[in-house]
């Protein structure tokens, strides 16, 4: 078997809906030749050794559709694309890319597949490609694996190129919800929604935060002044400029104090429960380092809290927890940190853990001073030892926040101006009232980290990414302006050009991205064929779009898939079979007829909204068939207005555009609208012309389905021109 190989061929990204997905996938050509003869069933131990391997395979329904289903066909006898394709998934989920959409087709061609898996990471989706090529083949010729390794590298590159765990939990929040979401750069920078309903993210800054509001929250200090001034209790203190007037502040405070930077993050430099000139001192000459300038800060006694506010309510909270060790009399303490904090899973430097390492910084040092020790000193068997007594705030307390600390941590996100705040106070116990018990708020901060929410330490996980989500569209919302796709074999371009027309008519700036250029209202942008994913993207991205319009050829869902998740009205005017569908690059996917690109067609109205409407020419039976897969409402057109089809469907109540007597007519069940004459309608040639009488038919739905007037349609359709 050692000659024998899992050649991949090709890959293709396919960045948006495509003839297999919704969701972006990584589509490859694959050869497995000999292989096609050695079925998993005729591999001695190839079942046993994947499932030591990927035991989380389990989870895999396969077609039996039931937990196990892949594995039930491994045992019995499945080939080795398709074993590729569910260990492809298994090592995405496994490296930190959820996903588990995946195909494995046969082509006409003996032994070459389609291999298709869900890709939100293509980089990464790519790299566990092939990294599920080596595992198969190892589990078929029974060589060794290293899994880890594999799934370092992977990890790596999620790292590297994945969104972080707040931006993350937004992200699938409104994925949840059927709001676009497209990222702006390789960081954390993230737009939601298109055109001019578009809102944008920056980790877990939105774009209502304001740069004055971000300011305000990194002088410690100004902020402090802000929330006296509305009544929010504070510690305290002052700025200080030498480790001498630190110590004279500290002693008009009175004793124990804080000292921090005045615009540190991260609990960096800052030192708590301070009691000494000594001890005052040296902090200073940390914390100077840490900001451009110092605090000292009466000491709070109690618990590091973290409230997260969001539109001015609470959204999750966290407190804190001291770092200590048990001292064993053979362990120094360095080691004892080694062995009984930091081998805790939950602590590490990866963005999904919800624990930092507990290192021997200037802050652990001063602690062990206190209590006569060093890094490397022995402590006592039983001796328990103070390392942190700050940070850890990952532990889950939402339930147990008294509704007056609520609006108390409200009430200083609003005087500092942030819609979304993490609120640092220090309290002996957050279920009672912070006058009660001498609280107080330390900090505000903006782009407040989500981890700690997501998946604390100990408790409940808290929905923060769809509490964002929701505070950014409230319920009814979805971002989409309206946006209207046409795709189709003949006829598209000018369906395009009236919608565009209609749409301006009624006052929106529309942009239109067909195979005439790209242009918004009036204001071409590029000329020449942009009916392509990217010109797509430009409009989506542009915040002065009020609505587009959109031309999508099927060899560009087919290359590229759709370049937005969703629309408002998707039209497909007809199906024809071309020589073009047998170019060599696409031939890997058999078609053969017309039929055959019903899968590629309808992706044009499986992304339509539940609230949208599909137009279908319901003469083209290829087309009338995509009417099942709609997400929303269908309105057929037909220059026969006897077709059994069209019959059946306003039976039922619903619409379509017919032609009686030379007229155009909007049909609604029983309830016929004339608009108007054909005669009327300049681009039909006074009524000579199906093919362009269909694309008349076919925007008029589209005008119809966004609630034009029928006067505005019908001056619309009568002004078209086709030399505009």
């Amino acid at each position: 078997m050692s000659k024998r190989d899992i050649d991949i061929q090709s890959i293709v990204h396919l960045r948006g809906p495509n003839l297999w997905s919704y969701i972006p996938t990584l589509e490859s050509l694959i050869d497995i030749g000999e292989l096609e003869e050695c079925p998993s069933d005729k591999v001695p131990g190839m079942y046993e050794r994947l499932v030591e391997w990927l035991p989380s395979l389990i989870e895999h329904r396969c077609s039996p559709g039931v937990r196990g289903g892949f594995l039930q066909r491994l045992r019995t006898g499945t080939w080795p694309c398709h074993v590729l394709e569910h260990v492809t998934i298994a090592l995405q989920d496994l490296a930190g890319v959820p996903g588990h959409f995946g195909r494995a087709r046969e082509t006409n061609k003996s032994g070459v597949y389609k291999v298709v898996v869900s890709a939100w990471q293509f980089e990464v989706t790519k790299a566990a490609l092939f990294e599920g090529r080596k595992l198969v083949l190892a589990a078929m010729e029974n060589t060794p694996y290293d899994l880890q390794a594999g799934l370092a590298h992977l990890r790596e590159l999620v790292q590297e190129h994945c969104l972080g765990p707040s931006t993350a939990a937004i992200t699938f929040a409104a994925e949840d919800r059927e709001i676009p979401v497209i990222r702006l750069n390789t960081g954390n920078l993230v737009q939601f929604g298109y055109g001019c309903k578009q809102r944008r993210i920056w980790t877990a800054e939105t774009d209502r935060t304001s740069a004055i509001a971000e300011t305000i929250s990194r002088d410690k200090d100004l902020t402090k002044s802000l929330l006296e001034a509305c009544g929010v209790p504070i510690p305290q203190g002052r700025a200080v400029d030498s480790a001498a007037d630190a110590w004279d502040a500290a002693q008009d405070l009175g004793l124990p104090v804080v000292v921090k930077p005045v615009d540190g993050n991260h609990g960096r430099g800052v030192f708590t429960n301070l009691l000494t000139q000594k001890e005052v001192e040296a902090a200073y000459d940390v914390a100077v380092d840490e900001g451009s300038g110092v605090l000292v800060e009466r000491f709070i006694l109690g618990n590091e809290h973290r409230l997260l506010i969001v539109g001015g309510k609470l959204a999750a909270a966290a407190k804190g927890q001291t770092a200590s060790v048990i001292g064993d009399g053979k362990h120094t303490v360095h080691e004892l940190i080694q062995i009984q904090i930091n081998s805790d899973p939950r602590r590490g430097s990866d963005e999904d853990q919800p624990l930092n390492p507990v290192r021997i910084d200037s802050a652990a040092r001063l602690e062990l001073e206190r209590q006569g020790l060093h890094a490397d000193a022995v402590p006592a068997a039983g001796v328990e030892v103070l390392i942190q007594r700050n940070g850890n705030v990952a532990f889950d307390c939402t339930k147990d926040v008294h509704p007056e600390v609520t609006a108390m941590a409200a009430l200083a996100a609003k005087a500092v101006g942030l819609d979304v705040a993490g609120i640092d106070l220090v309290a002996l116990d957050i279920s009672r009232p912070l006058n009660e018990q001498g609280g107080a708020i330390v900090e505000v901060n903006a782009g407040p980290g989500l981890l700690m929410h997501l998946k604390p330490a100990e408790g409940e996980p808290q929905p923060v990414g769809k509490i964002i989500l929701d505070h950014m569209f409230p319920e009814g919302e979805h971002g989409i302006m309206p946006l209207v796709g046409i795709t189709g074999s003949e006829g598209t371009t000018l369906v395009a050009r009236i919608v565009h027309s209609l749409l301006s008519l009624r006052g929106l700036k529309t942009g239109i991205a067909s195979t005439e250029g790209l242009a918004i209202g009036q204001r071409q942008l590029r000329a020449g064929n942009c009916a392509t994913w990217d010109d797509a993207r430009r409009l989506l991205l542009n915040c002065e779009v009020e609505a587009a319009v959109i031309e999508n050829s099927g060899m560009e869902i087919i290359k590229n898939g759709l370049a937005y998740e969703k629309c408002t009205v998707g039209i497909v005017t007809n199906i024809i079979y071309t020589d073009e569908m047998k170019r060599p690059d696409i031939a890997y996917h058999d078609f053969e007829e017309a039929s055959d690109l019903v899968k590629v067609y309808r992706t044009q109205a499986d992304v339509v909204l539940e609230d949208g409407c599909s137009v279908l020419n319901a003469q083209d039976p290829n087309v009338a068939e995509i009417a099942q897969y709609s997400g929303g409402s269908v309105t057929l057109y037909s220059l026969d207005p006897n077709l059994p089809m069209v019959i059946d469907h306003l039976s039922e109540g619903k619409r379509a555009i017919l032609v009686e007597n030379g007229k155009l007519i909007l049909a609604e069940g029983s309830v016929k609208t004339a608009l108007c004459d054909l005669a009327e309608i300049p681009v039909t040639e006074n009524g000579s012309k199906p093919e362009q009488i269909r694309c008349v038919m076919a925007a008029a739905a589209a005008a119809w389905a966004l609630d034009f007037p029928t006067d505005l349609i019908q001056a619309g359709l009568e002004a078209f021109k086709l030399e505009t």
